[in-house]
């Protein structure tokens, strides 16, 4: 869980919150908009409440707000004044309201109970947009879910937040204030009340509740302010020994990382805040994780860090979507790829065939530009917009130099902290860092979809003055890139690494060199963003999760394993599957799952004449799923099971195993996994006399 948990760079998060009695004085109006808000509610009854001062950027004011809150007053100088209804898309109503010529502020109340939170949803239905939230067990009110009145423009904001006394509430920002007035201390049944205030220019509120313990530590900082470090976790989180103390100790280690490498923190606060949701968040000043994600021992070594530099990438420089979304493959590539560099050449290389494969799972059609990525809402899109803008940065790292990458990104971040930036400011940066022009560069890998299949065709020595020359014939598809290529040269008792640069669909390219070579490999360790060919393409289960035309096979008849079948495709699968007998396997016309208990699918692989069962699979686990390499045909991946119990176990767990070729699971833990071996293809050398 990392990056991929992030939907968009600023998500909404949602609040619970009771009705309460806050007032606002009337502020000028501002150079920019600017929000105020008290908000109450109870998780009990997921009743809303709101105020809201808005100084918009215009007397025209257009706003929206979910379907369940209604509009119960609005003044502008202490006059009512009339907000219009107008349409409605999803569950969201737009309303419209014109200031007064005199009047710079607008003064709103709404309320209104809203829907319950689902705590059953997985990652594709956060992914795919969520309505704001309410619940005991947690409150979510993500700010793509209108909870609040959002001026047009970028805007600063200050909100007040109460909740019932055994909850707690915040919002991405400063924490100003905060109060717990127990029952019977003259206020009721009691309540918690925090103030936060965000001053830097937002493009949105998320808002989250809960029933959390909270701890906090404070981090010193010899150039600015101590840093508050929170956790907000569900009891039985905070019950864990040592989980606390490890989330405040490593998130004070990314950030003091990051403030190294790219620049001071640029916020006040920073906590890591659980969700009843299985989806996380990365928010200015905090992230929003599942609580059941918190737990995994690799989080706080991966999907933390990622989290913590998105308050550089995305929350400190905002990204300018319409040109496409940059900060998600940048982040990628600082965290947890850099996390890979650290550990061994091996694992950053694995990351890297890693992205490739995935990529090469993506059909033609849905393959999209890096200027056209927004937010990962599907494989296909998490393909590009993770692992190709990641490998854009390998790609532009090798191409001009670490020094001048590193001067890069601390550019970048000089010139564009809190505001927003597109692909064109990030090569400015790299421009001005390396003195070299790289619109080329960022044209080809930015504008077009897809990417190079490129290859040595022939590999031909002669021996000259002094020792050897070598001419490689380089071929790539049309319309061609202009590329910088590694190629391993190959000795008896040795191996090289020279790079040649290439921009024709075929090119003959001269190396010098003391001596020939046996052979030759292109692009080895896989550092630039191509088409790999078929001997480094292993059969992934990304392939079905992303297929337009997916097929079922059931295995057997049982109707109870049936219907856990079709239940875990329909979970597995992002379009619906078309159901074929087995004995049309072969004539699928699209990638097949064959699903069943164990024993029948034994005898349909034998039956069709198809690989069997895998040696190192048999007889572990109560499920096991594999793909079916170098066959002709339809792609086959198969889904072995106990039972139509252990079946339904994979219905969460499957999804998020895309890049594997192999898995075996105990009901829904994995217990081992792996991608089939692919050596890469050596071309030898032709000696000539």
């Amino acid at each position: 869980m990392k990056a991929r948990f992030r939907p968009r760079i600023t998500s909404a998060l949602v609040a619970v919150l009771i009705p309460a009695l806050l007032l606002f004085a009337s502020a000028a109006r501002a150079a920019s908009p600017s929000l105020e808000l008290a908000v109450e509610l109870d998780p009990g009854t997921r009743r809303l409440t709101v105020r809201a001062e808005v100084s918009p950027a215009s007397r025209d004011f257009h706003f929206e707000l979910h379907e369940a809150l209604e509009v119960t007053a609005a003044t502008a100088r202490g006059k009512p004044v009339a907000v219009r209804p107008g349409g409605r898309h999803g569950f969201i109503r737009t309303w419209q309201v014109t200031l007064p010529p005199a009047a710079d502020t607008l003064h709103l109340e709404y309320t209104g109970t809203l829907p319950a939170l689902d705590p059953t949803l997985d990652h594709r239905d956060v992914l795919q947009g969520l309505s704001p939230a309410a619940s005991p067990g947690g409150s979510f009110l993500p700010s793509g879910g209108a909870w609040y009145p959002r001026p047009a423009a970028l805007f600063a904001y200050r909100v007040t937040l109460t909740v019932p006394g055994d909850q707690r509430a915040l919002v991405p920002g400063r924490l100003r204030s905060e109060e717990i007035a127990p029952a019977g201390s003259g206020h009721g049944p009691g309540h918690y009340r925090a103030r936060f205030e965000f001053a830097q220019p937002a493009d949105g509120i998320d808002l989250m509740a809960g029933p959390w313990v909270v701890r906090e530590r404070m981090m010193p900082r010899a150039s600015a302010e101590p840093v508050r470090l929170r956790t907000y976790f569900f009891r039985d989180l905070d019950a864990i020994p040592g989980l606390t103390d490890g989330y405040l100790d490593d998130t004070r280690r990314y950030l003091e990382r990051y403030e190294a490498e790219i620049g001071p923190y640029p916020f006040t606060e920073f906590s890591v805040v659980a969700s009843p949701l299985p989806t996380g968040f990365g928010l200015p000043t905090l992230t929003y994780l599942g609580a059941e994600v918190l737990k995994l021992p690799f989080i706080r070594a991966t999907s933390l860090g990622h989290e913590v530099l998105h308050n550089w990438w995305g929350n400190g420089v905002y990204v300018d979507y319409a040109r496409g979304n940059w900060a998600e493959g940048l982040t990628t590539f600082m965290a947890d790829y850099a996390y890979k560099e650290s550990e061994s050449a091996e694992a950053a290389r694995a990351m890297r065939l890693g992205w490739l494969r995935d990529f090469a799972a993506v059909p033609a059609a849905d393959q999209q530009a890096l200027a056209d990525f927004r937010s990962r809402t599907h494989g296909a899109a998490a393909a590009v917009g993770y692992g190709k803008a990641a490998m854009l940065f390998v790609m532009l790292r090798d191409l001009i130099g670490e020094d001048a990458f590193r001067g890069g990104i601390r550019a970048l971040w000089q010139t564009q902290q809190f505001r927003t930036a597109s692909w064109k400011d990030l090569q400015a940066a790299f421009e001005r860092a390396s003195g070299r022009p790289l619109d080329a560069f960022f044209q080809q890998w930015v504008g077009r979809a897809g990417g190079p299949a490129v290859t040595i065709t022939a590999a031909d020595a002669r021996r000259a003055e002094g020792g050897a020359r070598l001419t490689l014939s380089v071929a790539q598809n049309g319309p061609a890139y202009a590329l910088h290529l590694p190629v391993q040269l190959v000795f008896p008792d040795r191996e090289e690494t020279r790079w040649i640069d290439v921009a024709g669909e075929s090119e003959a390219v001269m190396l010098e060199m003391d001596a020939p070579p046996t052979g030759v490999r292109l692009d080895p360790e896989l550092q630039v963003w191509r088409m790999l060919g078929p001997e480094q393409l292993p059969p992934i289960l990304r392939q079905w999760i992303i297929t337009r035309a997916p097929h079922l096979a059931q295995a057997s008849a049982a109707p109870e394993v049936r219907e856990a079948a079709v239940a875990l495709s329909r979970r597995l699968f992002e379009v619906e599957p078309q159901a074929i007998e087995v004995g049309d396997i072969g004539k699928a016309n699209g990638p097949v799952l064959l699903a069943g208990v164990h024993a029948d699918v034994d005898a349909v692989l034998k039956k069709a004449g198809l690989p069997p069962r895998p040696e190192h699979l048999s007889n572990r686990g109560s499920a096991q799923a594999w793909t079916i390499p170098h066959r002709s045909g339809a792609p086959l991946a198969v889904v072995s099971a106990r039972d139509a119990d252990a079946l339904r176990a994979l219905l969460r767990p499957l999804p998020h195993y895309g890049a594997q070729s192999w898995l075996v699971f105990e009901n829904a833990r994995l217990v081992e996994r792996g991608v089939w071996p692919t050596p890469g293809q050596l071309i030898p050398v032709r000696q000539a006399p």
